[in-house]
């Protein structure tokens, strides 16, 4: 049993947890998952798991339970004497909060790393953080995946000479600036302004995408008013023939579905990170999976091997 590979999955995205088993060729230790009368966590892991290599798969979307059921897994698995834990987070929450931008507000992201590093994990493996930089608030490992291989497939057949890349805001610019490169495109920047949380105001469009078929590319959606608002520009004002978009964690929160169905959006194309159970109220969202992904990744940190290689 010394080092054996274990996986066990919290209840945010159990589907995945069950798709990367499958994908190891293993299962899903069992996990006891309660509440108290007055709604507080309690975990309790059915197995024995001493002396073995633990990878707890648990995105963290709201609620903030989800946060709590990862520490708490976490910590029991430490006091299970499992010779190593990996936290293994496809979204990690509160990254929106990776700097003090007004007085007298914290720094949610760091806070996060901090509870994981003090609940005890050894590393920690996500995918398509809001902003790389939050890799240094940990004082542990960490391992970033990107999504870029799983959503640029969905891409393959497109005409490059057609097809414009663009990225719904300054800081999805780098993220846009790769996926055009790998898909030989041209490059198009919306400069917008946030007045306020969830809302934004087009200032600036930089680049040409008249006549042409737009993919916009960003990490999250969320109430969905920054993509239908960069996608109502590209086809109102600049010209573009068409506007599919893509992102990795499908937030959806809000009027994101009302707002995407009443868009000028072709498809949104979304992964399985965060549980997505609403497809019968917006047909134009599909889902990717990126469990293979996960599990290659779990598989090479269990090795010892390199993960370089799942970043092409």
């Amino acid at each position: 049993m010394y080092n054996e590979l274990v996986l066990i999955s919290g209840n945010a995205n159990p589907e995945i947890g069950r798709l990367i088993a499958d994908g190891l060729g293993t299962e899903l230790r069992a996990v006891d998952v309660a509440r108290f009368s007055d709604g507080e966590v309690q975990v309790k892991v059915e197995e024995n798991i001493r002396g073995t290599d633990v990878f707890l798969i648990q995105p963290t979307p709201p609620p903030a339970e989800n946060w709590m059921e990862l520490l708490l897994l976490i910590d029991a698995v430490k006091r299970a004497s499992c010779r190593r834990v990996t936290a293994v987070v496809p979204y990690f929450g509160y990254a929106r909060q990776d700097r003090k931008d007004q007085p007298r507000v914290p720094i949610g992201a760091k806070l996060m790393a901090n509870l994981i590093t003090a609940a005890g994990a050894d590393r920690v493996l996500t995918i398509d953080l809001h902003a790389p930089q939050i890799q240094g608030f940990f004082d542990i490992p960490l391992d970033h995946l990107y999504s870029a291989p799983v959503l640029l497939r969905h891409f393959r057949d497109i005409d490059p000479e057609q097809t414009a890349v663009v990225a719904p805001d300054v800081g999805s610019m780098k993220m846009a600036r790769s996926f055009a490169k790998r898909l030989h495109t041209s490059l198009a920047i919306i400069d917008k302004r946030r007045p306020r949380p969830n809302d934004m105001e087009v200032m600036n469009f930089i680049g040409d995408v008249e006549g042409k078929d737009v993919i916009i590319f960003d990490d999250m959606v969320d109430t969905a008013g920054t993509l239908c608002s960069a996608a109502a520009v590209c086809v109102e004002k600049q010209g573009a023939r068409s506007v599919t978009a893509c992102c990795t964690h499908p937030i959806l929160s809000g009027p994101a579905l009302e707002r995407i169905n009443q868009s000028p959006l072709k498809e949104l194309v979304v992964t399985n990170t965060i549980p997505f159970e609403r497809q019968a109220e917006c047909e134009k969202i599909g889902i990717l999976d990126v469990a293979p992904l996960l599990a290659e990744a779990i598989d090479r940190i269990h090795l010892e091997k390199t993960i370089s290689a799942l970043f092409h």
